[in-house]
C-alpha cells in the first residue's frame, strides 16, 4: 500500500519521546517547539484533567503509524506544499489550476512569438538549416 501524504504520521526521527509532537508539527506546519510548549502548557493549565492529555499523548503514540521512509528525502518545498494541502485541500486545487492556467498562457505567448511573421527570426532559422 502506497503511503498517503495527507495522513498523520509520527515523526520519530525528530521526536523526543514518541514523535507525537513532531508529527503534529510536521502535519500542521507549526514549529515543533511551539507544539511541545503548547502541549505542556495545556496539560499544566487543565491540571492534567486526570491525566487525559498524557493518556491521549501515549494513545496517539501507540496507535499512529510511523512516518514512511519514502518521505525522508523530501525537500522543504514539498513538505510545505503537502502541509497546505492538508490544511486547505480546496485552496490547493485552486492554486494548482491557477498555476496550470498561468503556464498555459505563457506557452501561448511563446507560441505566438515563434509563429508570428517575424522575418528576422525566420531568416535565422533558415540559416541554421
Amino acid at each position: 500500500m502506497t503511503p498517503r501524504r495527507n495522513r498523520f504520521y509520527l515523526d520519530k526521527a525528530h521526536g523526543k519521546l514518541m514523535g507525537v509532537c513532531s508529527g503534529v508539527a510536521d502535519y500542521t506546519g507549526l514549529d515543533v517547539t511551539a507544539v511541545r510548549v503548547g502541549f505542556v502548557l495545556l496539560t499544566a493549565v487543565t491540571g492534567g484533567m486526570g491525566g487525559f492529555g498524557i493518556l491521549a499523548y501515549f494513545l496517539v503514540g501507540w496507535l499512529a503509524d510511523d512516518r514512511p521512509r519514502e518521505f525522508a528525502g523530501e525537500d522543504t518545498d514539498d513538505r510545505r506544499f503537502w502541509q497546505k494541502v492538508r490544511a486547505r485541500p480546496g485552496h490547493s486545487i485552486r492554486d494548482v489550476r491557477a498555476s496550470f492556467r498561468d503556464i498555459d498562457r505563457r506557452l501561448a505567448d511563446v507560441e505566438t512569438h515563434f509563429t508570428s511573421q517575424n522575418r528576422r527570426l525566420a531568416d535565422e532559422i533558415e540559416a541554421l538549416r
